[in-house]
C-alpha cells in the first residue's frame, strides 16, 4: 500500500477502541483478557501514528457509561489501565509526546489520578506529538461541564453573555487546547460515535472498520489513513469552491 503523503495527513485523529470483549468471546477467553489484548494494541497504534506522522493521538479507552459493567470487569480495567500507564510512560517520553487526559478522571481511582497528574507533569513541555486519553468521558458531559463553568464565569462578571459564541464555549470543553479531530476511527464495525467528541468531530471524516480493537496494527490504521486522503472535505462549500482553494 503506497505511503499517505505528508499534506494529506490528519492532524489529529481519534479512535474508538471497540470489540476487545467480542475478540474474547471469539478467542473462547475471559473479557479481561480481550481488555489485556487490546492494551497491546494501544501500544502498537501509538507507534505506528507517530512514525506516519500524526501529531495528534486520542484514544477512547473508557467511558461514564463503562462504570455500568460488572465489578469485577471494571476492577480489572482499572488494574490494566495503572499496569498500561506504569509500562509505558517511558515509551511516551521517548516519542516526546505530551500525555492530556479528557473526561472526569479526578472520579478515577486514586493510584491511577496520582499517576496521570505525574505523567502530565513530566510531559507538559513536550510539543513534537499529543496523546489525549479520554477516561471517564462522554461528550454529554463534557456539555454539562462546560456549561457549568461558563455559567460560574458569567455570573461573576468575567464573561460577558453577549460575546459567547461557538469558540468561546469550545474553550471550555475538555479538549479547549487540542485541535478538533480531522479522522475518527471506530473498530468492529458498529457506526455509531457512542457519546464521543460529538461536538468535536461535527465536520471529521469517519472511518469504520470490522476489525476488532485487539487486533487493529499499522496496517489498518494506514488504510485508515488512505481513506482519509481520498476524501474532498468540503466543510459546507461546493466540491468546485474547495478545488480553486487548492489550486490558489
Amino acid at each position: 500500500m503506497p505511503e499517505t503523503r505528508t499534506r494529506d495527513l490528519p492532524n489529529h485523529v481519534a479512535i474508538i477502541m471497540d470489540g476487545n470483549g467480542r475478540w474474547a468471546k471469539k478467542q473462547g477467553l475471559p473479557r479481561l483478557e480481550g481488555h489485556r489484548r487490546g492494551a497491546d494494541a494501544v501500544r502498537r497504534t501509538i507507534e505506528a501514528a507517530y512514525k506516519a506522522g500524526i501529531r495528534c493521538l486520542t484514544l477512547y479507552a473508557f467511558s461514564v457509561e463503562n462504570w455500568n459493567r460488572p465489578k469485577d470487569e471494571i476492577d480489572g480495567l482499572m488494574q490494566l489501565l495503572d499496569q498500561f500507564l506504569e509500562q509505558n510512560t517511558s515509551q511516551i517520553l521517548k516519542l516526546e509526546a505530551r500525555l492530556r487526559v479528557i473526561g472526569r478522571y479526578k472520579e478515577l481511582p486514586d493510584n491511577i489520578q496520582e499517576r496521570l497528574r505525574k505523567i502530565e507533569a513530566k510531559t507538559a513541555r513536550h510539543t513534537k506529538h499529543t496523546l489525549a486519553l479520554a477516561l471517564n468521558y462522554g461528550s454529554r458531559t463534557e456539555l454539562v461541564d462546560a456549561v457549568a463553568a461558563l455559567s460560574r464565569d458569567v455570573a461573576s462578571g468575567r464573561i460577558d453573555p453577549g460575546a459567547i459564541d461557538y469558540e468561546r464555549i469550545r474553550s471550555y470543553l475538555y479538549t479547549g487546547d487540542l485541535p478538533d479531530p480531522d479522522l475518527v476511527i471506530r473498530t468492529s464495525g458498529e457506526c455509531r460515535l457512542s457519546n464521543f467528541l460529538l461536538l468535536q468531530s461535527a465536520y471529521a471524516e469517519i472511518h469504520i472498520t470490522d476489525v476488532l480493537w485487539p487486533d487493529f496494527s499499522g496496517k489498518h490504521l494506514q488504510a485508515a489513513l488512505e481513506d482519509y486522503a481520498s476524501r474532498e472535505r468540503r466543510y459546507g462549500k461546493t466540491g468546485e469552491q474547495v478545488s480553486l482553494t487548492h489550486i490558489q
